[in-house]
């Protein structure tokens, strides 16, 4: 009975975390099938409607690494709590806003409680199902949730902005919001990481500085001019940002970004192709937006509801990608889906304004196809090798790029389009081709980042990381311990091996010299406990 009760919690612990995630991630592409209602009712320009995308997932972006590291410190559940009612909050303001630039400043809001989402929910999958199948298992499903949370934002958003108007696609967070509160204090239980990391204000303005920067430069440079001083400024501040960036982090001993775990190719890979992935997806969904409802002149239910074999492809195949890398590794999946994101961008390039229905729906299935194939190899690419105290960290870094990736992908297509002097349907050719080019990098990075040679440096990275673990003091395993520091190193890389919870048990036991009842052989070893 206790194994069974044991098991439902951790069942309402896994949909506690994907209702928070599923409702943020909807938050990002909601609001891109109102955006024709929006323009109107609060007189935007592009770039208006663009900073009301991205004021949401540029926020998202830069606090994402700050609120893993406040959970791994102040306790997970705390700020998972602050965050669903910090995003309920602002999206009661947002329903309320009077003005475009109110509108923007609440989808702030918004993000800052929905930074507190994402990676702490991981990070608390990651701490509940400790065993790989199990953990594996959650990880997937929290992957199929994120991306069937982005395919449905088009689809629903139509229905509720078609029947009551734009405002109510945020009214629904709200019920949302108060369950998963009470969920959580239920059921989730508070968790902390054993060392987390000291805050580091130096680290995160310069992660501000460097993406706000750069996504505001590229959103105005087509209205202010790409060589006029205010542009130019911008990007020169996103560049010693960017610099300033590695050098701190580089120096210091607990830092926001770990440039460690860069040493190790998959999740530096997994990094950038969560940046092209996303692209794309933030690129097409406001480009189809504009394209159905300004040029086809479709109602927003009509424009909804033609994405929806975009949405279903990218709601099936994210969950089939979910158990295509639990069985077959990730770098089928990333293959397949970037080949298939750039094959649908290409059936877009030759857009027109009487364009056949079929010919979209098809390039839409493909798209989708591609789309859902990506985020659990991302995922899963990403964590592997990381020690499981820190998930919170890691995991923040990852969605941080992910983030990026779709404020860049609406900064770069919403720039074509307003730096053209052609038309829509025109300008809307080269912002395809550029989509089906990031899907091209999709396969490219795949390769690379899975192959024989990256698995060792990921192999070697999560060695270091582990040895420094060991070493560092006040950690469970210290130097003046009699097991030396590599021992430790086998331990954490036989526990993420193993293909069992028993083997993996088994392995670290083996490597602290534990018994069966899992005390010391050797007492006068100080390991303490957690």
């Amino acid at each position: 009975m206790t194994a069974d009760r044991d098991a439902q919690r951790r069942s309402v612990v896994l949909v506690t975390c994907c209702l928070a995630v599923f409702m943020a991630g909807l938050d990002t592409t909601i609001v891109n099938v109102a955006l024709p209602s929006i323009q109107g009712a609060l007189h935007a320009s592009v770039s208006g409607l663009q900073w009301t995308i991205d004021a949401y997932t540029l926020v998202i972006a830069c606090l994402l690494m700050l609120s893993g590291s406040l959970a791994d410190r102040f306790g997970r559940r705390r700020v998972f709590q602050i965050g669903l009612g910090t995003f309920s909050l602002g999206s009661l303001a947002c329903s309320l806003a009077p003005s475009l630039g109110w509108l923007i400043a609440f989808r702030g809001l918004q993000a800052v409680g929905g930074s507190m989402l994402n990676p702490v929910a991981m990070s608390i999958i990651a701490n509940t199902f400790t065993d790989k199948a199990g953990r594996a298992k959650a990880i997937g499903m929290w992957g199929s949730v994120a991306g069937l949370s982005l395919a449905s934002g088009p689809v629903l958003g139509g229905l509720l902005v078609s029947g009551i108007g734009w405002r109510s696609i945020f009214w629904i967070n709200i019920p949302v919001g108060l369950i998963a509160i009470a969920l959580t204090q239920r059921f989730v239980p508070e968790s902390r990481a054993e060392q987390p990391r000291r805050l580091d204000p130096p680290g995160q303005l310069a992660v501000i500085a460097l993406l706000g920067c750069l996504t505001a430069g590229i959103i105005e440079g087509p209205r202010s001019g790409w060589g006029s001083a205010p542009i130019v400024a911008l990007f020169a501040v996103a560049v010693l940002a960017a610099i300033v960036l590695v050098v701190l982090e580089s120096r210091r001993r607990e830092p926001l970004v770990d440039m460690r775990y860069f040493r190790s190719a998959p999740f530096s890979g997994a990094a950038l192709i969560g940046v092209v992935a996303l692209a794309t997806l933030g690129g097409f969904l406001f480009l189809n937006t504009l394209y159905l409802q300004d040029i086809r002149g479709y109602s927003a239910l009509q424009a909804g509801l033609l994405t929806i074999p975009m949405a279903a492809m990218l709601g099936v195949l994210s969950t089939v990608s979910g158990r295509l890398v639990a069985s077959r590794g990730p770098r089928l999946s990333l293959v397949m889906s970037g080949l298939l994101i750039a094959v649908g961008a290409i059936l877009l390039i030759g857009l027109s304004a009487h364009t056949a229905v079929w010919y979209l729906i098809l390039a839409y299935l493909v798209y989708g196809a591609g789309a859902g194939l990506v985020s659990a190899p991302i995922t899963n690419t990403a964590l592997s090798g990381m020690p499981r105290d820190q998930a919170g960290v890691a995991g923040a870094i990852a969605s941080t790029f992910r983030q990026t990736g779709a404020a860049v992908g609406v900064a770069v297509t919403g720039a074509i389009i307003a730096g053209s002097s052609a038309g829509f349907v025109h300008a809307s050719h080269a912002a395809w081709a550029v989509v089906a080019g990031c899907g091209v990098m999709v396969v490219l990075l795949g390769m690379v980042s899975t192959g024989r040679w990256a698995l060792a440096t990921a192999k070697r990275n999560g060695a270091r990381l582990a040895t420094h673990m060991s070493t560092a003091p006040g950690s469970p395993i210290t130097t003046q311990s009699a097991t030396p520091p590599d021992t430790a190193s086998r331990a954490w890389t036989a526990m993420h091996e193993s293909v069992t919870g028993q083997d993996r048990r088994r392995a670290l036991h083996a490597a602290l010299d534990l018994g069966p009842d899992r005390r010391l052989r050797n007492p006068g070893l100080p390991i303490r406990q957690a």
